[in-house]
């Protein structure tokens, strides 16, 4: 058999088994009960949050025959797996990036009048709508502003500003927030379960990290690793498949900071780029890495501001006692300033080597700052005395 990749095996099914939307999953579900389904809805945000998979199980629920107190009973066989493969007959998935002329919207127009084969409602489910040409939109307008009864229409989006106002006014819209990493790798270890794998808890958080508020991101990466065939998946796996830093040598790279010592810094960072790191990678390892310290020196190890497994955790707090959170303030802006400059510049490994010279000396010039102001200070009381 072909094998089905994790994004589509593990794709919630019903309104209980939605990861990070709950809040628009119980409205909806609120909507069927108490009967106040609108004719048009617009689902926003960013890929891989769950939008499709929110509008196929809306469809479904909608669908599902439903007794005098509104409590849901059973589709007919195979009906509910159509319409979550998108194959239903009266749940109509339409891309709109391969189907935005105004030549298919007149024929979804002319077909909504039909009545649904077997379910209450034919619904119609647009992904990418933005994609659609203005022509298109114009000739759907007029269905959406008094469809047939039995018409609903959920249109998805990851740029709602280009959904004309005319057709946002006409919808109800629920925007989908990025996933928190902490219930995607709650997901994730669920999954890596099922599947008879184990993970290193630090490899959980990474992925999900990596996901950056995205599912099908993490659970595609997931995918990855798993394919390499090993019954443990590792931090070590991953840095070697996506290419990134050593996770050891970047903290004593770190450590070379925090000593202000320019040479060891300079030699550790050409030991990554020896390996193959790019220097964009580098630098936003460093980000990252910088970040955390921030966050832990800003608000102690306890916060839940970084995602770090406890081991990692501790290490990491006892580093960022090493810094000064104005400094690392200033490390970020510094490192944030060459990546962009790096990607267009002839020399971008001179640009990368004076970072990390400037990043290695960054506590001494503010303790040399510190010293500067102290004196200024001192000199401007002594001359206000004399005067």
């Amino acid at each position: 058999m072909a094998y089905t990749v994790l994004a589509r095996r593990y794709r919630s099914r019903d309104f209980d088994e939605v990861v990070g939307q709950e809040p628009i999953a119980r409205t909806l579900e609120n909507a069927i009960r108490t009967g106040r389904v609108a004719h048009a809805y617009l689902f926003c945000g960013t890929r891989g949050v769950g939008k499709t998979s929110m509008a196929r199980i809306f469809a479904k629920a909608l669908n599902t025959p439903r007794d005098g107190a509104g409590n849901p009973g059973t589709l007919p066989e195979g009906v509910g797996d159509a319409i979550m493969t998108g194959q239903d007959q009266d749940v109509i998935e339409i891309d709109a990036a391969s189907n935005r002329g105004v030549d298919e919207a007149r024929d979804l127009i002319a077909n909504s009048i039909y009545r649904p084969m077997r379910g209450h409602y034919k619904i119609y489910i647009i992904d990418e709508v933005h994609m659609l040409t203005r022509e298109a939109f114009n000739a759907l307008l007029k269905t959406m502003e008094e469809p047939p009864e039995h018409v609903k229409f959920i249109l998805c989006t990851t740029e709602a500003h280009k959904v004309p106002p005319t057709i946002q006014s006409r919808c109800q819209r629920f925007d989908f927030r990025d996933i928190p990493s902490t219930k995607i790798a709650d997901h994730l270890r669920a999954v890596i379960e099922q599947e008879g794998l184990n993970a290193e808890p630090a490899l959980v958080q990474m992925v999900a990290r990596h996901g950056a508020g995205s599912m099908r991101d993490a659970l595609s990466l997931l995918d990855r690793l798993m394919a390499a065939g090993e019954k443990t998946l590792t931090v070590e796996l991953l840095e070697r498949l996506l290419g990134l830093p050593d996770r050891e040598v970047v903290g004593g790279l770190l450590d070379a900071f925090a000593e202000g010592d320019a040479k060891a810094s300079l030699e550790r960072s050409g030991e990554l780029l020896r390996r193959g790191v790019s220097i964009d990678q580098m630098l936003e390892t460093l980000l990252d890495r910088m970040r955390d310290l921030m966050i832990l020196a800003a608000c102690g190890p306890e916060t839940d501001l970084v995602d770090l497994p406890d081991a990692m955790r501790e290490g990491e707090a006892e580093r960022s006692k090493r810094f000064d959170e104005a400094g690392l303030v200033h490390m970020i802006a510094l490192c944030e300033h060459v990546q962009r400059n790096a990607r267009q510049s002839v020399a971008p490994r001179a640009l990368f080597d004076a970072c990390i010279v400037r990043l290695a000396l960054t506590e001494k010039l503010a303790n040399v700052t510190d010293v500067i102001a102290r004196l200024d200070g001192k000199g401007s009381g002594a001359h206000a005395k004399k005067a």
